[in-house]
């Protein structure tokens, strides 16, 4: 059966103002509807600046509660707007307990779910082990309206054991929700294979699992608050692709870009069927993966 749905994509650069961080992106995603959008999907972190460059509990006064402010303005703009949309927000669950967590609205404005990213990093000038205890949901799709979208949040993107169980459990799609970039330092040829290489691995997720992706980065620089490093450049890049990895549509990496493209759902059908990777998993031999190493 065929089964076709319109995402819109919002890759936008952030500024020190939250409130116009916010205000630009319901213009955004209001555009998005209006081009017939069913389901937008945000970047990771899209209220503030990445403030994960540095570690410094004054930014814990950003986190709120789920439900929250935020979750009450962009309920209303997907009700009003009769969306499903993927928001990335940092989340306070309780004092000194905090996450790095996707909340989905549903078209009539309610919570259809919420991911707590699982794989946090620490990394220099990606100190997030510092603000985000690592989800404890698991790797359940959320379902909406929609479908079931199998939604993780960046650093996840390189784990293909995310993707595989998020598919194990009936996501539709993969959506990632990211903020990855560059140190102005590198040269360009380890800047691009450093790109290249966080495209592959999510078209490779479409592949193995046979379904489409959405993968959605911020863009521009953003100056490191304590001088150590030169800050970060994000590549934007943001682009769809298909159940056999084929991108559908890619964002520059340099620049703004809002954008609502139509993704057939019912391929994955065909894909697997060509491609039956599901019947031929050797679910009998892989009890090893859940070591740390094989020594």
């Amino acid at each position: 059966m065929e089964k076709k749905i319109t995402v819109g994509l919002i890759q936008q650069s952030n500024t020190p103002d939250r409130e116009e961080n916010m205000l630009r992106l319901k213009t955004r995603i209001e555009h998005c509807a209006e081009q017939g959008a069913q389901l937008v999907v945000l970047q990771e972190l899209h209220n503030n600046l990445y403030f994960c460059q540095t570690e410094n509990t004054e930014c814990f006064d950003w986190a709120e509660t789920v439900p929250g402010p935020s979750t009450d303005f962009y309920s209303k703009i997907a009700r009003q707007s009769g969306i499903v949309l993927v928001t990335s927000l940092f989340e306070r669950r309780a004092p000194g307990l905090y996450h790095n967590t996707a909340v989905v609205f549903d078209k009539d404005g309610s919570i259809a779910g919420k991911y707590r990213k699982m794989h946090i990093p620490d990394d220099p000038a990606y100190y997030e082990k510092f603000y985000f205890t690592p989800g404890d949901l698991g790797f359940e799709p959320i379902t909406t309206s929609i479908g079931r979208l199998g939604v993780l949040v960046c650093w996840d993107q390189w784990y293909p054991e995310a993707a595989r169980l998020m598919a194990l459990r009936g996501a539709d799609l993969l959506i990632y929700p990211t903020a990855i970039g560059w140190e102005s330092s590198d040269t360009a040829e380890e800047k691009e294979r450093q790109r290249n290489a966080w495209i592959i691995s999510q078209r490779g997720h479409a592949v193995a699992n046979g379904l489409p992706v959405i993968s959605v980065n911020r863009v521009g620089h953003e100056p490191d608050p304590s001088g150590q490093t030169r800050g970060i450049q994000f590549w934007g890049s943001s682009f769809v692709a298909g159940p056999q990895g084929e991108i559908l549509w890619q964002a520059p990496s340099d620049v703004e870009s809002v954008h609502t493209i139509e993704v057939d759902l019912s391929r994955s059908e065909q894909v697997r069927r060509w491609w039956p990777f599901l019947r031929d998993r050797r679910i009998d031999a892989y009890d090893n993966i859940t070591r740390r190493f094989i020594d």
